[in-house]
């Protein structure tokens, strides 16, 4: 299975975002649909990503995540600014309790280090929520659109649950299906 930790926005957040990322999406420079936007069903922070993981190893990364779940209190977050990798990919950035995500993050890319799902060295965490891509062999200029996403301010959300996503790829995009969640100590479902 193709499995990655992370957390989900609350619904009034993604709304939040929702209406700011519309304007973008008729923003002149799309280059014929080379622009991908993520559906909106879909949006979430990801925290760590496993990658193929074998099924023998699916118990142990669900009993370890559970425990990562236990110890770490939820956190308040909000959705707010933009950014890009590149002309890869267009997010929308993170604020509030950022310490507590990264130390969240580090924990579930810890588990997967102590079952070899992940290498050792790995690029820093940078929180983000991924609205668009664009193709490989002809991306899109996507300063423009970062721009117009920097001033973004979301309302503040909690985030109360780790889950546990699998994510199965197809040509039209990803589709993803909760394997697991467990609520954060302290914390309730955001």
């Amino acid at each position: 299975m193709r499995l990655f930790a992370a957390l989900f926005p609350d619904a009034e957040a993604v709304r939040e975002l929702e209406r700011a990322v519309r304007p973008l999406r008729a923003l002149p420079g799309d280059g014929a649909g080379r622009v991908r936007w993520t559906p909106v069903t879909g949006w979430h922070l990801t925290l760590a990503f496993y990658g193929e993981v074998p099924d023998e190893l699916v118990p142990t990364l669900r009993g370890r995540l559970a425990a990562v779940a236990a110890a770490r209190p939820g956190c308040t977050l909000r959705l707010a600014g933009g950014g890009r990798f590149g002309d890869r990919a267009l997010w929308a950035g993170v604020a509030g309790d950022t310490g507590e995500l990264m130390a969240l993050a580090a924990a579930a890319r810890d588990t997967g280090r102590a079952l070899g799902l992940l290498p050792d060295a790995r690029p820093e965490y940078v929180p983000h929520l991924t609205v668009a891509l664009t193709g490989r062999r002809a991306p899109a200029a996507l300063a423009p659109y970062a721009e117009r996403l920097a001033g973004f301010a979301g309302r503040p959300w909690t985030a109360g649950e780790l889950v546990l996503v699998r994510s199965e790829t197809s040509p039209e995009g990803s589709r993803y299906a909760t394997e697991a969640s467990w609520p954060l100590a302290g914390g309730r479902p955001g």
